[in-house]
C-alpha cells in the first residue's frame, strides 16, 4: 500500500525530472498503481493542500507540499543508506521500500545519527537509479 508520502515523493522526483507538473501517469507507474488510485490519492493531497492538480496538465506539489516530499525523500536515503553501510542488505531498494512507510521521522533521525548523512541529502538521489547517488560507485545497477 502506498501512503500520501509516497506520493509526495514519487511526486516530487517525476516533478524535478519533468521540469514541471507531474504526468500522473508516470507517478501512477512508479508507484505501481492504476491511473484511478493515483487520481485518488492526487486529490486528497490536492484537498490538504499540498497539490494542485491540472486536468490534462499534470500535478505540481505547493511549497508545503515540496517541504514535506524532500522530508520524506530525505528519511527514504537514510534508510537507503543505513541499509547498505550499516547491515551491508544487497536488496536494499527493495528493503527500503518495504520500511519506508513505517519508519518515523524520530527513527530516521536516530538512523541518520549513524550513517552521517551528508549536507547535500536529498538532492543526492538519484531517481532514474532509485538509489542515493552517493552509493552508486557500490549499486551500479538496479535489480528487477
Amino acid at each position: 500500500m502506498n501512503t500520501a508520502d509516497q506520493y509526495l515523493k514519487a511526486i516530487y522526483l517525476v516533478q524535478k525530472a519533468e521540469d514541471g507538473p507531474a504526468a500522473t501517469g508516470r507517478v501512477a507507474d512508479l508507484l505501481d498503481v492504476s491511473p484511478a488510485s493515483a487520481n485518488e490519492m492526487i486529490g486528497k493531497l490536492e484537498a490538504r493542500g499540498l497539490a494542485d492538480h491540472e486536468k490534462y496538465k499534470g500535478v505540481s506539489l505547493t511549497d508545503d507540499g515540496i517541504v514535506r516530499a524532500r522530508d520524506v525523500l530525505q528519511n527514504y536515503c537514510i534508510i537507503e543508506r543505513f541499509l547498505v553501510e550499516v547491515l551491508d542488505v544487497e536488496e536494499f531498494r527493495v528493503e527500503a521500500k518495504a520500511l519506508e512507510s513505517v519508519i518515523d521521522e524520530t527513527v530516521a533521525e536516530r538512523l541518520d545519527t549513524i550513517i552521517d548523512r551528508e549536507p547535500q541529502c536529498p538532492d543526492c538521489f538519484a531517481p532514474e537509479r532509485d538509489v542515493c547517488a552517493l552509493l552508486e560507485a557500490e549499486y551500479p545497477e538496479i535489480a528487477d
